[in-house]
């Protein structure tokens, strides 16, 4: 009678963090596996079993690891982690036949994410709030967290009585909490149930004691300061509620950093394209007009407000548009001596594909999705733009994503 089980070498890391082996059967992809360490795989679906350790293996950080599905990084050690995540960039852009010039990841501090999507789980008197399990629907009791915020973290008993208030017959939900410059901006859905006057009164009581500035539920806005305030650039902006934002300020500023002096140096005229609420245009807006296109209403609004009032600042303009619709043609896209752009993880095939065949001879890329950054990369490329060095920053800490930023001249 055969084994049931077979043993296996880690060769490598895959992109989204397991060990992948190579059998006579193919890759076999072994959960927080890392290279040089044997795994015995259980032919019926037994759970697998480490035999030999890496000498990269550490121990997590967080009690939670291994459960939660927020992390999938934590038990591999400083240089095999940053490895791993520079890896995922250069492999992206080698599939699409491009040998970048990817530069050493850039480091981002733990408890530094100040923006979290986190389910709710309603049961009798009980409220959990986390993080989905690995591969599961049920959430982890979120105890503590290497990546949030400590505002944020320290909010979540506040989070849970408020829970019981505004999910009035619900049993589950979800809510996105972002710290701002002053406090937290929290947004609960609780199916679109309207609130008494006596939750409403319950609620904002419990606001003041964890420093929450603004609450809305089922859009209905229950608390709100006049401090809902984030600076972007040195520019104040007031976001709307469960607006984009970049997770992490400390790489925001690296981003911005990184766009702003990657400018060519006479331009005059910048195109920033899917942006938002003003990241790099506000911050661009300092050294040259701005033209900032977005298919947000609510952004948009926000940021043109910011610019109103901002000094120093030079012209901004701000265009509704659906760049996945309708991209700026190459016509339009006459005169500006610089295209920033920093869509979602779709990427930006259709605008890049008119950029292309424009005479725009700088483009700044900024992305959360190395494989397509590379592909919209390539159609750059084979149009005459040159790529110089790919910077990737680990804005998602512990996990495969990966922002990065890429800069290509004519």
């Amino acid at each position: 009678m055969p084994d049931a089980f077979e043993d296996v070498t880690i060769a490598r890391l895959g992109a989204q963090g397991d060990g992948v082996a190579e059998t006579a059967k193919g890759a076999q992809f072994v959960p927080f596996a890392l290279p040089g360490e044997t795994w015995r795989m259980g032919l019926d679906g037994a759970t697998p079993q480490r035999l030999t350790s890496s000498p990269s293996r550490i121990a997590p950080i967080c009690q939670h690891f291994g459960t939660c599905g927020g992390c999938m990084s934590q038990h591999m050690a400083p240089d095999l982690y940053a490895e791993w995540k520079r890896g995922v960039v250069v492999q992206a852009f080698a599939h699409r036949g491009i040998e970048a010039q990817v530069m050493p990841l850039t480091a981002i501090a733990p408890r530094s994410r100040r923006r979290a999507f986190l389910g709710i789980e309603y049961t009798g008197k009980t409220v959990t709030i986390g993080f989905r399990e690995e591969g599961q629907h049920t959430l982890v009791d979120m105890a503590e967290c290497p990546v949030l915020d400590p505002l944020i973290v320290t909010a979540l008993p506040v989070l849970k009585d408020m829970a019981k208030i505004a999910m009035p017959g619900r049993t589950s939900g979800r809510l996105v909490v972002t710290k701002l410059d002053h406090g937290l901006d929290v947004s609960f859905d609780n199916g679109h149930k309207m609130l008494h006057s006596d939750d409403r009164q319950a609620l904002a009581k419990l606001c003041k004691g964890a420093r929450i500035i603004r609450l809305i539920v089922a859009g209905d806005m229950v608390v709100a300061h006049e401090s809902t305030a984030l600076t972007l650039g040195g520019v104040a902006v007031d976001p709307p509620p469960s607006i984009f934002l970049q997770a992490v300020p400390q790489a925001e500023s690296l981003l911005i950093d990184l766009v702003v002096s990657a400018l060519p140096p006479k331009a005059k005229r910048v195109a920033d394209l899917f942006c938002g609420i003003g990241t790099f245009a506000l911050p661009l807006a300092r050294k040259v007009q701005v033209f900032a296109a977005d298919s947000d209403k609510r952004a948009l609004a926000a940021l043109e407000t910011a610019a109103r009032h901002a000094s120093g600042l030079k012209p901004v303009e701000v265009r509704i548009r659906d760049l996945f619709r309708e991209p700026l043609s190459p016509k339009e896209l006459e005169g500006f001596d610089a295209v920033v752009f920093d869509p979602p993880r779709a990427g930006a095939a259709e605008q890049v594909e008119r950029i292309a065949r424009s005479k725009v001879r700088h483009v700044i890329a900024v992305s959360c999705a190395p494989t397509t950054l590379a592909r919209d990369a390539k159609s750059l490329i084979d149009a005459g733009f040159k790529m110089g060095p790919v910077t990737p920053i680990d804005q998602f800490l512990f996990s495969p994503h990966t922002e990065a930023v890429a800069v290509f001249r004519r």
